[in-house]
Order: C-alpha cells, then sequence, then structure tokens
C-alpha cells in the first residue's frame, strides 16, 4: 500500500512549493497584517488560525530561512490576565502600559492617585476643622459659571477653596433665558439662589473661547448639532457684535463676542422672576468676568441693575469694573 501512496505524496509536494515560494515572496512572516486580497491570503489564514490555537505564540517573524520563525512567550499569569480583562496593552519600547477602551492610558491615574494623597496630605489634614464644617452643610457666597474649557478652572484661577464657591461650566458659559426651558445651567442656577442662597452671580468668560467661535461662524444653512444648537443662546451677543464691528476680522469679532456674551448672560439672569426679585431687594448681586490667558489678566465688572434693561432693547450697563493684571 505504501508504494501506491508514496508517489502522490511527491507529486502533492511539488504542488505546494510553488505556492510556499509565492508565499514567502510576500514576506507574509507577521499574520495579524495580512491583507485578505492578497496573494498569500490563503496561508495567511492558515497561520491566522493556527496562531489563534497556540496561546503561547506572541509573534512570528522571518528568519533567515524562508521559513516562519516562532518567538514563544511564557505562561500568561492570573494577574495579567485580569489586567488584560480591563482594557488593551500598547507596547511602547520594552514597557508596556495598560489603554483603556477611550485609548486613555491607564498610568495617568497613577499621577492622579499621587496628587489626591498630596491633596489629602497637605490639604484636608492640615485643613481638617474646615472640611469636618463641609460635613455639616456648604454655604457658598458665589455662584459661578464659567466655560467647560479644561484651561479655565475657576479654583485655579481665583483661589476658591472646597465650600466657597457653587459651580456649573457648560459650552461657552452661556445661560440661557427662562423662557428656553429646563436645562442643567438653570438648575444649578435655582437650587444655588433658592435653596443655598448665595450673594453673588459670576459669570466668567475667556479668550479664545471654542464655543463663541463656533457662534461666530455659525450660518442659517440648517446644520444641527448638540453645540450648534446649545450656542444659539448667545445669537443677539453674536448679532450684536456684528452690527458694531464688521469692520474688524474673525478673531477680534470673537475677542469681542466673548465680552458681550457675557453682559448678554447678566441680563439673561434677570428673565428668572427669583432672581430679579433678589437683585431688586439687594440680596443679590451678579457680576461679569473676563480671564485672558494669554497675558494672565483678569477683568471683574458687576451689572448696574437700575440701569439696565432686558425690556428695553436688552440695554446692560455694568459698574465697578476693574483690571487685575
Amino acid at each position: 500500500m505504501a508504494w501506491l501512496i508514496r508517489p502522490n505524496a511527491r507529486l502533492l509536494l511539488s504542488a505546494i512549493r510553488p505556492l510556499r515560494a509565492t508565499f514567502d515572496s510576500f514576506h507574509c512572516s507577521h499574520f495579524p497584517d495580512l491583507p485578505d486580497r492578497s496573494v498569500c491570503s490563503f496561508p495567511g489564514k492558515w497561520f491566522r488560525s493556527k496562531a489563534m490555537r497556540m496561546n503561547d505564540v506572541d509573534d512570528i517573524q522571518s528568519g533567515p530561512s524562508s521559513s516562519p520563525k516562532i518567538i514563544r512567550r511564557p505562561p500568561v499569569s492570573s494577574s495579567e490576565a485580569s489586567s488584560k480583562s480591563l482594557g488593551l496593552q500598547e507596547f511602547t519600547g520594552s514597557k508596556v502600559q495598560n489603554v483603556n477602551n477611550s485609548g486613555e492610558r491607564l498610568d495617568l491615574f497613577d499621577e492622579l492617585k499621587r496628587r489626591f494623597l498630596s491633596f489629602k496630605k497637605h490639604k484636608y489634614l492640615e485643613e481638617l476643622e474646615h472640611f469636618q464644617t463641609l460635613k455639616e452643610a456648604q454655604s457658598p457666597k458665589f455662584m459661578v459659571i464659567a466655560c467647560a474649557d479644561s484651561r479655565v478652572c475657576p479654583s485655579t484661577i481665583l483661589g476658591f477653596r472646597p465650600g466657597e464657591a457653587f459651580m456649573i461650566r457648560n459650552v461657552a458659559n452661556l445661560v440661557p433665558p427662562v423662557e428656553s426651558g429646563p436645562s442643567e445651567t438653570n438648575a444649578a442656577l435655582e437650587f444655588a439662589v433658592k435653596t443655598l442662597e448665595v450673594e453673588n452671580i459670576l459669570i466668567i468668560g475667556h479668550s479664545c473661547c471654542g464655543g463663541i467661535q463656533t457662534l461666530m461662524s455659525m450660518r442659517d444653512n440648517g446644520d444641527s448639532s448638540f453645540i450648534k444648537s446649545w450656542v444659539t443662546n448667545g445669537k443677539i451677543a453674536k448679532l450684536r457684535t456684528e452690527a458694531a464691528a464688521n469692520h474688524l476680522n474673525f478673531d477680534q469679532q470673537c475677542r469681542i463676542c466673548e465680552k458681550e456674551s457675557i453682559n448678554h448672560s447678566l441680563l439673561n439672569l434677570l428673565t428668572y422672576p427669583w432672581i430679579k426679585d433678589r437683585v431688586r431687594k439687594g440680596l443679590l448681586f451678579v457680576h461679569g468676568g473676563y480671564y485672558d490667558f494669554l497675558n494672565c489678566t483678569f477683568e471683574k465688572w458687576t451689572l448696574d441693575f437700575k440701569g439696565s434693561s432686558v425690556e428695553e432693547r436688552g440695554r446692560s450697563l455694568v459698574r465697578d469694573q476693574e483690571l487685575w493684571c
């Protein structure tokens, strides 16, 4: 029987040999990168399925000969397996870094952990009495509405301690009028004014605001997104800016609108009856602030309630204007 099989085996080998040469010529040693439509797609699929069944295969590399060279790795420990279940692994040189589904390196949290422990040691424990008081209740003097921009942190810029400022941050630090309906911003305002009874509302804008740039570049073409729908709350500020500064370039107009939108939001605060009533009685003051991080200056002003009017063409007057530099 063997004499019948042996000639057929020779014929089979002679038929496979040209395919193997073609396979080697296309350097199909790294099976994960094989394009399905290449000449070596069939052997590539074989190597893929073979490697999937070999838990100890880490990579396949081309050796000095035409046959692939298999690099073996040690067995995976249970701790490594559990870490891999939390995210992918990224190889940077000889260092392996865990990466989550968003592509963020998990070692960033090691830095956050270090900062938290530093805060606990140098802030929390050193000011323990202050933090113990905050356990009972909060009584902030400020309600701060700031932009969500990562470069604009009110606590860092103005040095707010925990418990001093109740904050809400949104794109372009906008306050919608009361008729626009519920939003996170006016919900926070309601809690701050009615429950916490803050004495000051401070709206902080800033230089190079992406939200204002989006607002100024918008056209009435029906194109909409969550961001565009939101920044439409500043449309009146945009129209006023374009009317007063149409001779200026786009960047200059944006800078003007960054401040104009703050004043427009200050007037929008007065559309809420429970804010307007407290401002009229002198129990609440509303302020504007502008942080220019290009040269680290801060402008502050207070809305003059008696000289401002929402109904009368949205007129706003300010007082106590200062520049901190």
